[in-house]
């Protein structure tokens, strides 16, 4: 329980400003019990809150394949040994996820191994196939300084990683890049729009339901401060009421 462990974001953009990271650091500062370095990889460390570690980018892998840096791939770059001087267990957090209870477990649980979201589907899809074995890189934890074959093995294929007809997203190509993967357990973790918004028509009628995991994904959209106020979405099916309880927790 003493020994330091790692939580690691990226920013880049205008999409999200500073505060989405701060809110994250005060976030796992409120839910996180033990000694932690809290570092933001970003092109612009323009507004972070002391405490928070910003780190610069590393550099573009390949500028004729990436032809705009960062891009979503920076993602495999992490797991680059010496990337920020990382060491040990490290837990990555997408900006766009609300932490509102202990996140200790996500340490505790199989210590040195890949863990990472079992990828979600549409509910009506999981009527008639299984979720396929991809993970969602929202959340995934890995040993800094040990996992460099991840990265290797990036640089190896980076063609294929990008090649869509092969990999749909970079969180398909990083589950094979694992090699061994585990799932964390479903009641830690949940989709915002997969498992709290009702489904249409009653997503109209009904508030988004509070899950009772420690962590909430707002992947796609919408983010937690639109889904916090009510998302108007084009498509009625894709809408959803306010939902006040989003701000309990995500807040600075």
């Amino acid at each position: 329980m003493s020994d330091s462990v790692n939580v690691i974001c990226l920013k880049w953009g205008t999409r999200y400003p500073a505060n989405y990271v701060n809110i994250l650091y005060a976030s796992v500062k409120r839910h996180l019990h033990r000694p932690f370095r809290f570092v933001c990889i970003t092109d612009d460390p323009t507004g972070l809150k002391e405490g928070i570690d910003a780190q610069p980018f590393p550099e573009n892998p390949n500028p004729e394949i990436f032809h705009r840096w960062p891009d979503i791939f920076v993602k495999l770059l992490v797991f680059k040994d010496g990337l920020a001087n990382l060491q040990g267990p490290t837990l990555f957090l997408d900006l766009d996820v609300v932490i509102q209870g202990d996140i200790d477990c996500f340490f505790d649980y199989l210590p040195g191994k890949n863990c990472i979201i079992h990828n979600w589907i549409e509910r009506r899809k999981q009527l008639f196939r299984k979720r396929p074995n991809i993970g969602n890189s929202s959340c995934f934890r890995f040993e800094a300084g040990k996992s460099n074959y991840i990265y290797e093995t990036f640089v190896r294929e980076m063609k294929d990683a990008v090649n869509h007809d092969l990999y749909t997203t970079e969180q398909a190509f990083m589950t094979h890049a694992m090699k061994e993967v585990h799932w964390w357990p479903e009641e830690w973790i949940c989709s915002f729009k997969r498992s709290c918004i009702p489904l249409f028509p009653f997503n109209l009628l009904l508030t988004p339901r509070r899950p009772k995991t420690s962590i909430v994904v707002f992947h796609g959209t919408p983010d937690p401060e639109t889904a916090a106020a009510g998302f108007k979405a084009k498509k009625l099916h894709r809408r959803c009421l306010p939902t006040p309880w989003i701000m309990d927790e995500w807040h600075e």
